[in-house]
């Protein structure tokens, strides 16, 4: 549903088909929508994607009538996940194009499916804002025993339109029970008069009108944003994913997000946005970027209209920050000109070029803790694998790790944890590079493409001799369910070599390796626009975004695949994602698990000394009662939150009670009750505590704040103690081949 989200737009000039739909013209409408321009070229693209999956994919299924009817059921559940907007007429009408959709892909067929679901999908979405707004202008009964089940997928399509409104009514009295739930928590608390003495009934209204407001949001941003262009890129990815989860397309704006994402730059305006009643504001500047050098910029002024160059401005009332950003970020010099409304209500159209945007935050960054004993242990923390291939000197995260791991070193550490808890991966070249830092000369992973061939890829080792690292002493590698992709090779391939200890929980189970395939032609697919280049004037290639597609598979110097099954830790220990679904394998469209011959290498001599320690801390952790008490909790939770939910006021205040206590005891569990003596290196210091972005040194300063209560950092320090103490002979391992 996340995917979906993201692409919801407008679709303003669709709506006409609701209208149509009613009528005996829809026929008519329809062939004259299939010869439209839009319509043919998006048809091309759809055709070129379903190429590209068919002939590149690693491991392709046939787009036939059953992948057609996957599709099908896929794209219609993603864009009515609570079964709250389509009833089973209008799934039945739209059946026929179930088995027709690879037709039209392959272009034995012309575009119906979506156009015609477009029109239900308008009609429908028009009727739940009248439904909604009509069924929270009445008090809701909370002493009525039913239940509301939150899970669509659990629940059929509504049977008729009374069946689909009381269902709706259901969600919405669920939503507003969780609110009145929390005023009168609040009214019960409070100690000011005005809400002690205020009446439940009031309270209820409240409760309404708080849900009033965000189902308002809802659907603003899904008329204001989801049009049909969007819904065809939501479609597209539906079909990617179906060939596995990891296979997307994104169109071109998706595109620069995702480049941004992997570099770690890009450029913008350099202002910090919050959305607040559908307005986007400007919450802070950063202090040298563009939006302050101009002068007509402030903070709390509203940004109504968005224009890129002498373009036609784009209204972004409804938007989210997200799809704002998106609009207000751009290429390198580039103009963007903002509509702002200021404070006093007066509106002025503002010009700013673009100028690269410093991202830091996404970059690797340590700390050192100090023990009792006055000995220290680095702790570095990377959220991603991040790379900027497009520049010489651009950010790479095995670089960046290499200055951390110095600075560590230059403040006589004695150990080092790396943390790449939620660390969902990125760059293959760079995981492999960063392996070297700690591995000498060998095979990393083993990547094998589609006509089965298999291919080591060796370290890089930074050391200088060939059984040279940088780093060589004692080392624990944290992992939890969301390290995925590059942090399951790095894993791994750590714990393949002996060469430290993996603690946590198994990973997410992602083996395969996606490359960009771009989607270009000569003019654009939604527009004949010419571009100007260096002042001559010629058809350019122009950017139909590109499909990110799974092509090869790697595997670990052991022989098994990490795809399903992920790394299973050295040290086990129990987290509160362990029951969570949120893993490769709970994808039904997730490739298979499987093994071949493995590498040729040798394991470290840290090998022998780590299985000590190994079985040492797993034993203590076994025997830990805040462990066993965090597992059955979070096992309860998980149990409970697939439950129907009642909408009877007692019971339900029954069940908040008891999740709220459980979750505080969990949470309670993870944190330390006296904080890790944790600091960051004097390098560092400027950064956290004098950065001339006065919010971004906040945001670290309660990074370090955080990292320094987090139990299952210290539990990792724990286990580098038990290795120093395990090699009491030399705080510094050798390594030994």
């Amino acid at each position: 549903m996340n995917k979906i989200l993201n692409f919801m737009k407008t679709n303003k000039g669709l709506i006409l088909i609701a209208v149509l739909l009613s009528g005996g013209l829809f026929v008519a409408f329809t062939n004259n929508y299939k010869t439209d321009k839009v319509i043919s070229q998006k048809q091309k693209l759809l055709a070129k994607v379903g190429e590209l999956l068919e002939t590149q994919h690693y491991s392709p299924q046939d787009i036939n009538d059953a992948f057609s009817k996957k599709i099908f059921s896929k794209f219609i559940n993603e864009l009515d996940g609570d079964k709250c907007l389509f009833t089973e007429t209008d799934i039945d009408a739209l059946k026929k194009y179930e088995t027709t959709l690879d037709d039209e892909i392959h272009g034995k067929e012309d575009f119906q499916f979506l156009p015609a679901l477009n029109a239900v999908y308008n009609k429908r979405t028009d009727e739940i804002i009248v439904l909604y707004k009509e069924i929270l202008k009445n008090p809701f009964d909370f002493s009525v025993d039913e239940d509301y089940t939150i899970d669509g997928e659990k629940v059929p399509f509504s049977k008729n339109e009374a069946d689909r409104k009381d269902r709706l009514r259901k969600k919405l009295k669920y939503m507003a029970l969780d609110r009145y739930v929390d005023l009168l928590d609040q009214k019960e608390k409070s100690i000011v008069d005005s809400i002690k003495n205020k009446p439940n009934t009031q309270l209820e209204i409240d409760a309404r009108t708080r849900v009033q407001k965000a189902m308002d949001k809802i659907y603003g941003r899904i008329k204001a944003k989801f049009n049909d262009d969007e819904r065809f890129n939501a479609y597209v990815n539906v079909i990617t994913n179906q060939m596995d989860p990891h296979s997307d397309y994104f169109p071109p704006v998706e595109k620069r997000a995702f480049d941004e994402m992997m570099s770690g730059r890009f450029f913008g305006i350099g202002a910090q946005l919050q959305e607040q009643d559908g307005n986007i504001k400007i919450s802070s500047l950063i202090p040298a970027y563009p939006a302050q050098r101009s002068g007509e910029i402030d903070v709390n002024d509203v940004i109504v209209k968005v224009a890129q160059g002498n373009e036609e401005p784009v209204e972004i009332t409804g938007y989210d920050i997200q799809d704002a950003v998106k609009l207000i970020r751009g290429k390198r010099d580039t103009e963007v000109k903002l509509t702002i409304k200021k404070v006093d209500g007066t509106t002025k159209v503002v010009s700013i070029i673009r100028a690269e945007i410093v991202q830091d935050e996404s970059y690797a960054r340590s700390a050192v803790y100090t023990d009792a004993s006055g000995d220290k242990i680095g702790y570095l923390y990377l959220p991603d694998f991040y790379a900027d291939f497009e520049r010489a000197n651009g950010a790479r995260c095995s670089e960046d790790v290499a200055t951390e791991i110095k600075k560590l070193k230059a403040a006589n550490v004695k150990g080092i944890v790396l943390d790449l808890r939620y660390n969902g991966g990125g760059s293959l070249y760079e995981v492999v590079q960063m392996v070297g830092l700690f591995v000498p000369q060998g095979p990393v992973v083993l990547v094998r493409d589609k006509d089965g061939k298999s291919t080591p890829l060796p370290s890089d080792n930074r050391g200088g001799g060939s059984n040279d690292v940088l780093y060589d002493g004692p080392l624990t590698v944290m992992v939890n369910e969301a390290s995925a992709s590059a942090s399951e090779i790095f894993a791994a391939a750590i714990q393949d070599y002996g060469r430290g200890i993996i603690v946590g929980s198994s990973t997410y189970g992602k083996g395969t390796v996606q490359r960009n395939v771009p989607l270009t032609r000569q003019t654009s697919i939604f527009s004949n626009q010419e571009v100007i280049t260096n002042g001559d004037k010629q058809a350019a290639a122009q950017d139909w975004g590109f499909v990110k597609l799974t092509f090869q598979k790697f595997y670990r110097i052991s022989g098994g695949s990490t795809q399903l099954k992920g790394v299973t830790p050295d040290v086990v220990v129990p987290d509160m994602l362990d029951y969570l679904k949120i893993r490769e394998k709970d994808n039904t469209a997730a490739l298979g698990w499987d093994e071949i011959k493995k590498a040729n290498y040798q394991t470290c001599k840290t090998a022998s000394i780590n299985a000590q320690v190994i079985s040492k801390m797993n034993g203590e952790i076994a025997n830990n009662t805040s462990f066993k008490l965090l597992k059955d909790n979070t096992s309860w939770l998980s149990k409970h939150s697939e439950e129907p939910r009642t909408l009877k006021l007692d019971k339900f205040k029954e069940y908040q009670k008891n999740v709220a206590a459980t979750g505080a005891k969990t949470l309670s569990l993870i944190k330390l009750k006296q904080e890790l003596d944790m600091t960051v290196l004097k390098e560092d210091y400027d950064k956290f505590y004098n950065n001339t972005d006065k919010q971004k040194g906040e945001r670290y300063q309660a990074w370090l704040k955080s990292i320094k209560s987090d139990l299952y950092i210290s539990e990792s320090f724990d286990i580098i103690k038990s290795m120093l103490s395990a090699n009491a002979a030399s705080a510094k391992v050798q390594l030994a081949y």
